[in-house]
């Protein structure tokens, strides 16, 4: 706008400006030639207005008129209701003000009314995203346990293996005809035995609660001595489960001489509708123990393999782009294509190309790419070569834009040719900010691998994501670690690179 059409008298009395900016908020601020901070302060307060509204109707969805939809949504959450009005009331009669001292010709720079639109904006976007500090706060506690086991996995990286001591009893359930006999007991072999064999399973009754089953009179010995034993069940289908008893999970220790006695309340199970003839079940006393040297544990050795394969996704994705994007940042920048309508033509074409490949993100690039190629690390090198294509083609056009033309200019007077002209004046200008970028960009390509991973782009990022999934939250730490270790040292590399060329 020009001091011009800043200076001009305005076309309406303090009054009148006053009343049009109560009718439109801001026009009176426009009919005094105050155009940008009239339409500001517009835009401004019917978005605000708007997303107050919109709100409004998902607080109370289910109502159908707007009045009903304002007092379901105060009595929801009046304070955010009645903090907005507020704000929203301050506003409106601050414009209606700010429009009379424009109509006077008053100077002001509107830090204060503008302030008070970004406190309605962050009021909104809180409320819009739903933060929660108390809720946070409160249920820390409760997220403790697995961030804890996330930060600190190392147990699960080894592990040893495992013997087995077990002996098992057979239960009739929900009869008493022809039960089961006591296991037949062996000399120096673990044994256990149940009195009775038979008995009925726990069940629900009509409320969902439920009601105990049998009590069985379990004896073991031959175990080892002062040793952790646990309880599982083996249903008439051959299914093993941990069964619980006030709602944990069954377990006791042996005595001095290897032997215990406990007794088990017969769990709860669902027989199939397919299940006929007698339901033989089997009750398990099982230890444990771990020997044998420590190793390597599966989740240690998975997430080694696919970090290896992430790194590699980064490489050859970062090689690929670079390839391709040299060529074509040449043609994106204007002081190498301004030579005709033709060039020009070309580079707004792929200036266009490499803003639209530049605003769709990894992920949903890796989306497309595993309904090509199917499920890994293709798919992922594919994605993150497309997205890097456009990224780096961007930023080396925009650093041929900004070289020195003076060598240019020496080449083509001594009648060198285009081709020539790039190679001997433009290419020793571009080393080193292509380096630059390019170490920058393998970097990026590292750390978005373990991203797009977990829409089935190969890497580490799959494991991490299956693993959270499964609340296997040592395991997922395991992961987590090894990539900031890995970004870490790769940071590290990419500044000593970066070093010995710039």
């Amino acid at each position: 706008m020009s001091n011009a059409l800043k200076t001009r008298k305005p076309l309406i009395p303090p009054p009148v400006a006053a009343v049009m900016s109560a009718i439109v908020p801001g026009l009176g601020q426009l009919l005094s030639f105050r155009v940008r901070r009239g339409l500001l302060l517009l835009f401004s307060f019917v978005s605000i207005v708007g997303l107050f509204i919109w709100r409004l109707t998902i607080l109370a969805h289910r109502e159908v008129t707007f009045g009903d939809q304002f007092v379901k949504s105060f009595s929801r959450q009046p304070a955010f209701v009645i903090f907005i009005c507020a704000l929203v009331v301050a506003l409106w009669v601050w414009i209606i003000v700010d429009a009379y001292k424009m109509a006077k010709g008053k100077k002001d720079k509107g830090a204060g009314i503008f302030a008070l639109v970004l406190v309605l904006f962050f009021s909104l976007g809180w409320q819009i995203s739903e933060i929660n500090v108390y809720k946070m706060v409160k249920e820390f506690p409760e997220a403790w346990p697995p961030l804890s086991r996330i930060l600190w996995p190392w147990e699960a990286a080894v592990t040893r293996d495992t013997s087995s001591v077990e002996a098992e009893a057979a239960i009739l359930a929900d009869d008493s005809v022809n039960p089961p006999a006591a296991p037949e007991y062996i000399e120096g072999k673990p044994y256990l035995k149940s009195t009775p064999t038979f008995g009925n399973m726990s069940t629900l009754d009509k409320k969902n609660l439920a009601v105990k089953g049998s009590v069985l009179h379990l004896e073991g010995s031959g175990f080892e001595p002062d040793t952790l034993t646990y309880i599982f069940w083996e249903d008439s289908i051959g299914n093993e489960f941990r069964p619980r008893q006030d709602g944990d999970y069954v377990s006791f220790v042996t005595d001095a001489d290897g032997s215990f006695v406990f007794d088990l309340v017969m769990p709860y199970r669902l027989t199939p509708p397919s299940a006929v003839g007698q339901q033989i079940h089997h009750v398990h006393v099982r230890q444990t123990s771990d020997v044998g040297p420590l190793k390597a544990s599966e989740p240690l050795k998975l997430t080694i393999v696919l970090m290896l394969e992430t790194i590699f996704m980064g490489m050859m994705a970062t090689f690929f782009g670079i390839i391709l994007a040299i060529p074509l940042s040449f043609l994106a920048a204007r002081n190498m294509m301004s030579g005709s309508w033709i060039t020009m033509a070309i580079y707004w074409i792929i200036r266009t190309i490499f803003n639209i490949t530049r605003s769709i993100e990894p992920m949903i690039w890796a989306l497309i790419a595993v309904v090509w190629v199917g499920l890994g690390p293709f798919a992922g090198i594919i994605a993150l070569t497309i997205h890097t294509i456009a990224a780096l083609g961007k930023l080396y056009s925009e650093s041929i834009e900004s070289i020195d033309p003076g060598p240019i200019e020496a080449i083509q007077a001594t009648g060198a040719n285009k081709l020539q002209t790039i190679m001997f004046a433009v290419v020793p200008q571009m080393i080193p900010p292509f380096v630059s970028f390019t170490i920058y960009r393998w970097d990026i390509n590292v750390r978005m691998s373990t991203v797009i991973g977990m829409v089935g782009g190969g890497g580490i990022g799959f494991l991490l994501v299956q693993y959270i999934r499964l609340l296997d939250y040592k395991s997922a730490g395991i992961a987590v670690w090894f990539i900031a270790v890995t970004v870490a040292i790769l940071d590290y590399v990419s500044s000593k690179i970066r070093e010995k060329f710039i």
